[in-house]
Protein backbone atom coordinates (compact mmCIF):
# COMPACT_ATOMS: atom_id res chain seq x y z
CA UNK A 1 0.00 0.00 0.00
CA UNK A 2 1.22 3.52 -0.82
CA UNK A 3 2.18 5.82 2.02
CA UNK A 4 0.44 9.25 2.06
CA UNK A 5 3.64 10.78 0.70
CA UNK A 6 3.92 8.22 -2.11
CA UNK A 7 0.23 8.58 -2.90
CA UNK A 8 0.57 12.34 -3.19
CA UNK A 9 3.54 11.99 -5.49
CA UNK A 10 1.66 9.52 -7.68
CA UNK A 11 -1.42 11.74 -7.87
CA UNK A 12 0.67 14.78 -8.75
CA UNK A 13 2.45 12.95 -11.56
CA UNK A 14 -0.86 11.87 -13.03
CA UNK A 15 -1.94 15.50 -13.10
CA UNK A 16 1.17 16.52 -15.05
CA UNK A 17 -0.15 16.94 -18.58
CA UNK A 18 3.29 16.24 -20.03
CA UNK A 19 3.03 12.63 -18.92
CA UNK A 20 0.65 10.02 -20.24
CA UNK A 21 0.39 6.53 -18.67
CA UNK A 22 2.33 3.98 -20.68
CA UNK A 23 0.12 0.91 -20.68
CA UNK A 24 2.77 -1.12 -22.51
CA UNK A 25 5.39 -0.68 -19.80
CA UNK A 26 3.20 0.38 -16.87
CA UNK A 27 5.22 3.54 -16.15
CA UNK A 28 5.20 7.25 -16.82
CA UNK A 29 8.33 8.61 -18.41
CA UNK A 30 9.80 12.11 -18.38
CA UNK A 31 12.17 12.22 -21.34
CA UNK A 32 15.63 13.74 -20.97
CA UNK A 33 16.79 16.10 -23.71
CA UNK A 34 20.34 14.83 -23.34
CA UNK A 35 19.16 11.24 -23.74
CA UNK A 36 17.33 11.99 -26.99
CA UNK A 37 20.22 14.05 -28.35
CA UNK A 38 22.68 11.23 -27.68
CA UNK A 39 20.40 8.50 -29.03
CA UNK A 40 19.60 10.46 -32.18
CA UNK A 41 23.29 11.08 -32.80
CA UNK A 42 23.94 7.32 -32.60
CA UNK A 43 21.12 6.56 -35.05
CA UNK A 44 22.25 9.26 -37.46
CA UNK A 45 25.76 7.80 -37.35
CA UNK A 46 24.33 4.40 -38.26
CA UNK A 47 22.37 5.80 -41.20
CA UNK A 48 25.05 8.19 -42.46
CA UNK A 49 24.91 8.92 -46.20
CA UNK A 50 21.27 7.81 -46.33
CA UNK A 51 18.29 10.05 -47.03
CA UNK A 52 15.97 7.92 -44.90
CA UNK A 53 13.39 9.80 -42.83
CA UNK A 54 13.22 9.11 -39.09
CA UNK A 55 9.71 9.01 -37.61
CA UNK A 56 10.00 9.29 -33.83
CA UNK A 57 7.44 6.90 -32.37
CA UNK A 58 6.07 8.74 -29.34
CA UNK A 59 2.98 6.59 -28.78
CA UNK A 60 4.26 5.25 -25.44
CA UNK A 61 5.32 8.65 -24.14
CA UNK A 62 3.93 12.01 -23.14
CA UNK A 63 4.54 15.51 -24.42
CA UNK A 64 8.13 15.56 -23.19
CA UNK A 65 9.12 13.00 -25.85
CA UNK A 66 7.74 15.08 -28.71
CA UNK A 67 9.28 18.26 -27.33
CA UNK A 68 12.67 16.63 -26.78
CA UNK A 69 12.57 15.08 -30.25
CA UNK A 70 11.65 18.42 -31.80
CA UNK A 71 14.44 20.20 -29.95
CA UNK A 72 16.88 17.55 -31.22
CA UNK A 73 15.84 18.31 -34.79
CA UNK A 74 13.22 15.63 -35.48
CA UNK A 75 10.17 16.81 -37.40
CA UNK A 76 8.21 13.58 -37.95
CA UNK A 77 6.34 11.87 -35.10
CA UNK A 78 4.33 8.65 -35.00
CA UNK A 79 1.28 7.89 -32.85
CA UNK A 80 -1.18 4.98 -32.83
CA UNK A 81 -3.81 5.54 -30.12
CA UNK A 82 -6.28 8.11 -31.38
CA UNK A 83 -7.59 9.60 -28.12
CA UNK A 84 -4.22 9.79 -26.36
CA UNK A 85 -2.53 11.16 -29.48
CA UNK A 86 -5.03 13.94 -30.05
CA UNK A 87 -4.83 14.96 -26.39
CA UNK A 88 -1.07 15.35 -26.78
CA UNK A 89 -1.16 17.11 -30.14
CA UNK A 90 -3.65 19.69 -28.93
CA UNK A 91 -1.34 20.63 -26.02
CA UNK A 92 1.76 21.13 -28.14
CA UNK A 93 3.14 24.64 -28.63
CA UNK A 94 1.88 26.14 -31.87
CA UNK A 95 5.32 26.27 -33.50
CA UNK A 96 5.88 22.55 -32.85
CA UNK A 97 2.49 21.63 -34.30
CA UNK A 98 2.91 23.81 -37.36
CA UNK A 99 6.46 22.69 -38.18
CA UNK A 100 6.04 18.96 -37.57
CA UNK A 101 4.52 16.11 -39.56
CA UNK A 102 2.38 13.66 -37.63
CA UNK A 103 2.07 10.06 -38.78
CA UNK A 104 -0.74 7.75 -37.68
CA UNK A 105 0.84 4.30 -37.52
CA UNK A 106 -1.74 2.21 -35.66
CA UNK A 107 -4.71 0.15 -36.78
CA UNK A 108 -7.42 2.58 -37.87
CA UNK A 109 -11.13 1.98 -37.32
CA UNK A 110 -13.45 3.55 -39.87
CA UNK A 111 -15.40 5.45 -37.19
CA UNK A 112 -12.17 7.23 -36.16
CA UNK A 113 -11.20 8.21 -39.72
CA UNK A 114 -12.45 11.80 -39.49
CA UNK A 115 -10.53 12.50 -36.28
CA UNK A 116 -7.34 10.98 -37.65
CA UNK A 117 -7.54 12.83 -40.97
CA UNK A 118 -8.15 16.09 -39.10
CA UNK A 119 -5.14 15.73 -36.81
CA UNK A 120 -2.59 13.71 -38.81
CA UNK A 121 -0.65 14.54 -41.95
CA UNK A 122 0.14 10.94 -42.96
CA UNK A 123 -1.74 7.69 -42.32
CA UNK A 124 0.67 4.78 -42.69
CA UNK A 125 -1.77 2.00 -41.88
CA UNK A 126 -4.41 1.73 -44.62
CA UNK A 127 -5.17 -1.99 -44.55
CA UNK A 128 -8.49 -2.39 -46.37
CA UNK A 129 -10.66 -0.81 -49.02
CA UNK A 130 -13.21 0.00 -46.31
CA UNK A 131 -10.66 2.08 -44.40
CA UNK A 132 -9.40 3.73 -47.58
CA UNK A 133 -12.96 4.78 -48.45
CA UNK A 134 -13.54 6.15 -44.93
CA UNK A 135 -10.33 8.20 -45.09
CA UNK A 136 -11.22 9.43 -48.59
CA UNK A 137 -14.65 10.56 -47.40
CA UNK A 138 -13.20 12.35 -44.37
CA UNK A 139 -10.47 14.02 -46.42
CA UNK A 140 -12.96 15.31 -48.98
CA UNK A 141 -15.21 16.69 -46.25
CA UNK A 142 -12.21 18.51 -44.76
CA UNK A 143 -11.08 19.71 -48.21
CA UNK A 144 -7.81 17.89 -47.68
CA UNK A 145 -5.61 15.49 -49.65
CA UNK A 146 -4.36 12.97 -47.12
CA UNK A 147 -1.02 11.25 -47.63
CA UNK A 148 -1.40 7.52 -47.01
CA UNK A 149 0.67 4.35 -47.05
CA UNK A 150 -0.76 0.89 -47.61
CA UNK A 151 0.14 -1.58 -44.87
CA UNK A 152 1.26 -4.99 -46.12
CA UNK A 153 1.42 -8.02 -43.83
CA UNK A 154 3.69 -10.13 -46.00
CA UNK A 155 4.68 -12.34 -43.06
CA UNK A 156 1.05 -13.46 -42.75
CA UNK A 157 0.89 -12.82 -39.00
CA UNK A 158 -2.70 -13.34 -37.82
CA UNK A 159 -2.37 -10.92 -34.90
CA UNK A 160 -1.31 -8.03 -37.14
CA UNK A 161 -3.30 -5.90 -39.53
CA UNK A 162 -2.25 -5.39 -43.12
CA UNK A 163 -3.02 -6.42 -46.65
CA UNK A 164 -2.02 -9.70 -48.15
CA UNK A 165 -0.31 -9.10 -51.46
CA UNK A 166 -3.09 -10.80 -53.42
CA UNK A 167 -5.83 -8.66 -51.88
CA UNK A 168 -3.87 -5.46 -52.39
CA UNK A 169 -3.29 -6.32 -56.03
CA UNK A 170 -7.06 -6.67 -56.41
CA UNK A 171 -7.92 -3.42 -54.60
CA UNK A 172 -5.13 -0.96 -55.34
CA UNK A 173 -6.64 0.33 -58.58
CA UNK A 174 -9.75 1.50 -56.73
CA UNK A 175 -7.73 2.86 -53.81
CA UNK A 176 -5.54 5.07 -55.98
CA UNK A 177 -8.63 6.41 -57.74
CA UNK A 178 -10.31 7.55 -54.51
CA UNK A 179 -10.54 11.34 -54.16
CA UNK A 180 -8.76 12.98 -51.27
CA UNK A 181 -6.00 10.36 -51.08
CA UNK A 182 -2.35 10.73 -52.02
CA UNK A 183 -1.07 7.15 -52.01
CA UNK A 184 2.64 7.46 -51.30
CA UNK A 185 3.85 3.90 -50.80
CA UNK A 186 3.83 0.83 -48.57
CA UNK A 187 4.30 0.16 -44.87
CA UNK A 188 5.39 -3.07 -43.22
CA UNK A 189 5.77 -4.32 -39.65
CA UNK A 190 8.12 -7.30 -39.50
CA UNK A 191 7.79 -10.11 -36.93
CA UNK A 192 9.54 -9.20 -33.70
CA UNK A 193 11.10 -12.66 -33.33
CA UNK A 194 12.42 -13.05 -36.90
CA UNK A 195 16.16 -13.52 -37.37
CA UNK A 196 18.27 -11.22 -39.51
CA UNK A 197 18.02 -13.37 -42.63
CA UNK A 198 14.24 -13.56 -42.40
CA UNK A 199 13.95 -9.82 -41.79
CA UNK A 200 16.07 -9.08 -44.85
CA UNK A 201 13.91 -11.45 -46.90
CA UNK A 202 10.66 -9.79 -45.77
CA UNK A 203 11.92 -6.24 -46.34
CA UNK A 204 13.28 -7.16 -49.76
CA UNK A 205 9.92 -8.73 -50.60
CA UNK A 206 8.12 -5.46 -49.75
CA UNK A 207 10.49 -3.49 -51.98
CA UNK A 208 10.04 -5.92 -54.87
CA UNK A 209 6.26 -5.90 -54.37
CA UNK A 210 6.30 -2.09 -54.49
CA UNK A 211 8.26 -2.26 -57.74
CA UNK A 212 5.73 -4.74 -59.15
CA UNK A 213 2.79 -2.49 -58.28
CA UNK A 214 4.47 0.50 -59.91
CA UNK A 215 5.00 -1.45 -63.14
CA UNK A 216 1.60 -3.15 -63.19
CA UNK A 217 -0.50 -0.08 -62.45
CA UNK A 218 1.73 2.64 -63.90
CA UNK A 219 1.96 4.46 -60.58
CA UNK A 220 4.73 5.91 -58.42
CA UNK A 221 5.07 4.73 -54.81
CA UNK A 222 8.22 6.45 -53.53
CA UNK A 223 7.90 5.61 -49.84
CA UNK A 224 8.75 2.36 -48.05
CA UNK A 225 8.10 2.63 -44.32
CA UNK A 226 9.78 -0.41 -42.82
CA UNK A 227 12.15 -0.95 -39.96
CA UNK A 228 11.89 -0.10 -36.27
CA UNK A 229 14.29 0.15 -33.34
CA UNK A 230 15.43 -3.47 -33.50
CA UNK A 231 15.69 -3.90 -37.27
CA UNK A 232 16.02 -0.48 -38.94
CA UNK A 233 19.56 -1.10 -40.19
CA UNK A 234 18.40 -4.23 -42.04
CA UNK A 235 15.38 -2.38 -43.47
CA UNK A 236 17.63 0.43 -44.62
CA UNK A 237 19.83 -2.00 -46.56
CA UNK A 238 16.69 -3.31 -48.30
CA UNK A 239 15.45 0.09 -49.44
CA UNK A 240 13.51 1.70 -46.57
CA UNK A 241 12.83 5.41 -47.03
CA UNK A 242 11.12 5.79 -43.63
CA UNK A 243 12.14 4.14 -40.36
CA UNK A 244 9.96 4.27 -37.24
CA UNK A 245 12.06 4.59 -34.09
CA UNK A 246 10.77 4.66 -30.51
CA UNK A 247 12.79 2.72 -27.97
CA UNK A 248 16.16 3.56 -29.52
CA UNK A 249 15.37 7.26 -29.17
CA UNK A 250 13.65 7.41 -25.81
CA UNK A 251 15.22 4.68 -23.67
Amino acid sequence: MLTPSQKGTSENSLKDERLIPVNSWGTEVEISQTLVNNNLHEIQTNIAHSKVKIVAVTKYYGLSAILAGYEAGIRDFGESRVVDAIAKLEKLPENVRQNSTFHFIGHLQSNKAEKVVKHFDVIESIDSLKIARAVSKAACELNKREKVLLQVNNAGEEQKSGYSKDVLRAEIQEIISLPGLDVRGLMNIAPIDADEAKLAELFKDIREFRDELERSFNITLPELSMGMSNDYKIALREGATIIRIGRKLFK
